[in-house]
């Protein structure tokens, strides 16, 4: 069983978050699934950037790692962090918390990247990325060097590409939406997250 902080996109907790909790949990993980928007969502990416720029970065952030310490609260000293999840904006979020966060256990990002502080270094964290391919918000160039800065900061990175499909294409509720490409990514992410629990 691994700990799992599960961030959602720029959109908000929408139910595809919840349902994909769901089917972490049913694995036997524990799951966090904060509300960094505090119940708002938004039903078109403008509206959805409006209320992350009203909240801004850093304040979304924090309410990221305070749910962190919630999930990883009373765990006995020396035992393993959390597996950092999310997807798109969250994706970002988690993987700027990970590369902070010495115990962190993993890191599975869906739908997007950050970028990488010159100075990060990670002992041979495990990381897992699943992006549409062509993706407008995670272009090839990009991911290019995000896996090599990566790499050279010490992760193990597996890098998993969708032809055709979307942007988000894990959530049924949206036009990115792509089933096969869906099923794929899970089925990888939860082969990802057991072997990080052997």
């Amino acid at each position: 069983m691994a700990d799992v902080l599960l961030l959602h996109s720029v959109y908000g907790l929408r139910p595809a978050v919840n349902e994909a909790a769901e089917r972490l949990r049913s694995a036997g993980h524990r799951v966090e699934v904060p509300d960094l928007y505090e119940g708002r969502i938004s039903q078109t990416v403008e509206e959805a950037r409006e209320i992350a720029d009203a909240i801004g970065h850093d304040e979304l952030l924090r309410r990221a790692v305070a749910a962190s310490a919630r999930l990883t609260e009373g765990a006995a000293d020396g035992a393993p962090g959390p597996v950092y999840a999310g997807f798109s904006l969250g994706a970002a979020l988690a993987q700027t918390i990970a590369l902070g966060d010495t115990r962190a256990r993993g890191l599975l990002l869906l739908h997007g990247t950050s970028d990488i502080a010159e100075d990060a270094a990670v002992d041979e964290l495990p990381v897992q990325l699943h992006v549409a391919d062509p993706d407008p918000f995670e272009p090839h160039d990009w991911l290019s060097a995000w896996y090599l800065n990566l790499r050279r900061a010490g992760a193990d990175v597996e890098v998993f590409r969708y032809a055709g499909a979307g942007h988000l294409f894990t959530d049924p509720e949206l036009p990115d939406h792509d089933a096969e490409a869906a099923e794929s990514a899970w089925r990888l992410s939860l082969a990802f997250l057991a072997e990080l629990d052997e």
